[in-house]
């Protein structure tokens, strides 16, 4: 896909960082499979990712952690 950000660059596989914050809880995931714009560095996660990064940040600011840092492990859903 063409970045949206800069329009000047096909979006190539590789890993980033991303950094989730709500009021006072800060968590960063880092080697999170993203298309990244060769050109201006911008990052585009696949849904599936971006709900399992949402699901880990509930998770820690239902349990009162203010401050993490993990690596991504996508998560399986085994069907039965």
């Amino acid at each position: 896909m063409i970045c949206i950000i800069c329009e000047e660059a096909e979006t190539l596989p590789g890993l980033t960082s991303i950094l989730l914050e709500r009021d006072e809880h800060s968590l960063t995931f880092n080697n999170v499979p993203a298309q990244i714009c060769p050109n201006c560095g911008e990052a585009y996660a696949e849904e599936s990712v971006t709900a399992n990064l949402l699901r880990e940040a509930e998770r820690m600011a239902r349990a009162g952690e203010k401050m993490e840092v993990l690596e991504y492990e996508p998560i399986t859903v085994l069907s039965s």
